[in-house]
This record gives structure tokens, sequence and C-alpha cells, in this order.
């Protein structure tokens, strides 16, 4: 469980990462459609994550300190 919560951390960061680098490279239709679906995938990823977090604390996977 531990090792799918850091994966898909990972995986939030460098969707951000992708996010900012197509930010920064400049104009066109083309670059903000990757942003957007840059900023996409991480608020998925991270409703994933959320939703993974209740479910295994709820199924006793997890446990709080």
């Amino acid at each position: 469980m531990k090792g799918l919560v850091l994966i898909l951390l990972a995986l939030i960061v460098g969707s951000l990462a992708k996010a900012l680098a197509s930010l920064s490279a400049g104009g066109g239709i083309e670059r903000s459609r990757a942003v957007a679906r840059a900023l996409t995938v991480r608020i998925s990823l991270s409703v994933a994550l959320f939703i993974l977090l209740i479910a295994g604390n709820h199924y006793g996977w997890i446990t709080p300190r």
C-alpha cells in the first residue's frame, strides 16, 4: 500500500512538472491544451489517491498513527 501511495505521489508531481514545462514553453493553442491535459491528469490522480487513502483506512489496509 505504501508503495502505491508513493507511486501516485510521484505521478502527481511529474504531471505538475509537465504542466509547468508546457506553460513555460510558450504560446499556441496546442500548448494551452497540453497544460490543461496535464493539470487534468494531476487532479484525477489526486482524487484517486484521496479515495485510495479513505478506502484503505476504512478496510484496515492502513492504520493512522
